[in-house]
């Protein structure tokens, strides 16, 4: 009953929704920013409330519909004038290249290349590979003027503020208690797949997340770490990092803005994400180069200093929680099998250090020993979800090139770095793209040890922002360089030396 009801509405909304997108497929920006902000914790909510299995799966397609639709207006709009909405180049070639591989991966036999994969595995693949791709493409087929800029940096501002808020209150306000049994474990283990074994473990059953908490070791009681609605300390980083960007390049004299980037910055700061401090000093590093800002360059400075100095405070101040006897038992079997570990955040032998770098050291080999790769499915949160042997994980590049051969990340990186200096390039003229191209360095850098793409908001909001800034930076590029000239034909005009 629940089912049906819920997909009733659903119906209606997604209706409405794309009618909306198709009229303008602008819009379709907005409702990533901000619905994919929130599409996690509205997911768990319905899984609690009773809609499970295909019925909340069609309802979590709801991103994609509206990404199908806002193409569907582009292609139909270029027939119609018969003229591409943008001057393809490089970096376009590079896109759909990868993606034609990432296709012809998913037709090409598990067994021709060794891997395990099922059907659904491959298509979760084919979804993680080829969304940056037709976001990109929709971006680039966007214009957008400076009032829609505007209107979009203060949507991903207010989000990424509103999201910190919400995630600040929880962590000091609400129990972990009410996380174990909320549904959230349901949704996460039953509904999308993952075994987890985090906090609310128990013999026969997953517990939340592992990142949900620092684990600082010795039974002691774990660091809360904010999560909000993205339910991931790492997803709400992601997007604390890009508005702040953003912000710092185009929004920083606003008395408002610099009320929601505090909020923002504090939101950052209690994921406890030490990772994503530092992408946000590679991407301010890059802002104060482009704009050639001192006072940027201190801000990188000074925030380095923070991502250095917050690993001895944050265990001294953070909000706690109590283990499970589940949870410790687990635990204790779980440290005599992977003995040498670390749990303070101040050493250098920590483990989330060492599974990083033990991960990506893995890729590597997997990729030297394996150069034509296994296939779609075979990696990162598709192999996870499904059952599927995990080849590789944690790391963009290598998960790439276990999946898809060598081509797979020599391609994905090479349109990634030509992106990248498209966006460099103009933002040294416009303080829009600059703030993009900023973001887009720092997500890049967290793809070195991170599946940064795995996550939807980064998946489809930075690559389709980032298309726009391509095509929008490209055009101010043109008039700042044209404008010289025309002023010097104007002169000569106006002397009488050009007939």
């Amino acid at each position: 009953m629940a089912d049906a009801a819920a997909l009733a509405v659903y119906a209606l909304l997604i209706a409405a929704a794309a009618i909306v997108v198709w009229r303008r497929p602008v819009l379709s920006l907005y409702a990533f920013v901000v619905g994919l902000a929130l599409h996690n914790a509205a997911m768990a909510s319905l899984y609690a409330g009773g809609v499970r299995g295909a019925a909340l799966t069609a309802i979590t397609a709801w991103k994609e519909i509206l990404l199908a639709v806002a193409l569907a207006r582009v292609v139909r709009d270029a027939v119609r004038a018969r003229a591409l909405p943008f001057r393809p180049g490089a970096v376009d070639a590079l896109a759909l290249a990868f993606a034609v591989v990432a296709v012809a991966y998913a037709l090409v036999p598990q067994d021709a290349l060794g891997g395990e994969a099922g059907p659904k595995a491959v298509l979760l693949g084919l979804r993680h590979d080829v969304v940056p791709v037709g976001a990109f493409l929709l971006g680039r087929s966007l214009r957008l003027d400076g009032a829609e800029l505007r209107r979009l940096a203060w949507t991903l501002l207010g989000t990424a503020a509103a999201v910190a808020a919400v995630g600040l209150v929880d962590v000091y306000a609400v129990s972990i208690g009410w996380w174990r049994t909320n549904g959230v474990v349901d949704y996460f283990h039953k509904q999308l797949g993952y075994d987890y074994h985090g906090t609310g473990e128990h013999p026969q059953v997953a517990g939340l997340p592992e990142n949900f908490v620092f684990n600082v070791g010795g039974d002691r009681p774990f660091l809360r770490r904010l999560v909000s609605t993205f339910l991931s300390p790492l997803a709400s980083a992601y997007l604390f990092v890009v508005a702040l960007l953003v912000a710092a390049a185009v929004l920083r004299r606003s008395s408002l803005a610099i009320a929601l980037a505090a909020v923002a910055s504090a939101g950052l700061l209690w994921t406890f994400s030490r990772s994503s401090l530092l992408a946000l000093v590679v991407g301010l590093a890059a802002l104060a180069a482009m704009r050639r800002s001192a006072w940027t360059g201190a801000a990188a400075v000074v925030v380095l200093g923070i991502a250095i100095g917050w690993t001895h405070v944050f265990p001294k101040i953070a909000p706690t929680g109590k283990w499970t006897q589940a949870d410790l038992a687990y635990q204790h079997a779980y440290a005599q099998q992977h003995p040498g570990a670390a749990n303070s955040p101040t050493s250098a032998n920590e483990s989330s250090y060492r599974e990083h770098w033990k991960s990506l050291k893995e890729g590597f080999r997997t990729m030297a020993d394996h150069p034509q790769g296994y296939g779609l499915g075979n990696v990162g949160q598709s192999a996870s979800r499904t059952g599927t042997p995990l080849r590789a994980g944690e790391s963009n590049y290598t998960e790439l090139g276990v999946e898809l051969g060598v081509l797979g990340p020599v391609l994905w990186t090479a349109w990634g770095v030509l992106f990248l200096l498209g966006l460099l390039r103009a933002g040294v003229h416009d303080r829009w793209v600059a703030g993009l191209a900023a973001a887009v360095a720092a997500v890049l850098a967290l793809a070195i040890q991170t599946d940064v793409i795995g996550d939807p908001w980064v998946a489809y909001c930075v690559w389709a922002l980032g298309g726009a800034l391509v095509a929008t930076g490209a055009r101010r590029v043109a008039e700042t360089q044209l404008r010289p000239r025309a002023a010097t034909l104007w002169a000569r005009m106006e002397n009488g030396s050009v007939p």
